[in-house]
């Protein structure tokens, strides 16, 4: 529900983007990333989290970010290294814990009739209605 404190708690004032992490989020997530190089690895995650949030292309990402070879860069080598594996499933756990819940889940409930419908799957399924007809050549008088 959004009160007072829900609103002085999540107001995003003095960044850039929406999706710019405050420095609470930064503290949570920067012992994940790897040690620094050359570029500032809070902007190049901020850049990361821009193009998530708003699914735009790497080539526009605007120009107060770092280059977007670089950005896409560090997202393609923390994807394949698992860093972001890894910082999802942190805070995943940090949340279930807050909840008052185990860290991980302990139960898992599969649908069987979810599974039944996927094995047949083919065209079996699509109605003969929804098939464009085909032309057939004896009926052509081309």
């Amino acid at each position: 529900m959004w009160t007072t404190q829900n609103r002085d708690k999540y107001e995003r004032k003095g960044q850039r983007y929406p999706s710019d992490l405050t420095d609470e989020e930064w503290a949570l997530v920067e012992p994940f990333l790897p040690p620094r190089r050359r570029v500032d690895r809070r902007e190049v995650l901020n850049a990361i989290l821009y193009v998530l949030t708003t699914g735009c292309q790497w080539r526009q990402l605007p120009k107060d970010f770092p280059p977007k070879s670089t950005v896409h860069d560090y997202f393609v080598e923390w994807h394949c290294d698992g860093v972001l594996t890894r910082i999802h499933h942190a805070l995943y756990c940090e949340v279930r814990e807050l909840a008052g819940k185990a860290a991980t889940p302990t139960t898992s409930i599969v649908d069987s009739q979810s599974v039944k419908s996927a094995e047949k799957g083919g065209t079996i399924l699509i109605p003969l209605d929804m098939m464009r007809a085909r032309k057939l050549r004896e009926k052509s008088a081309t």
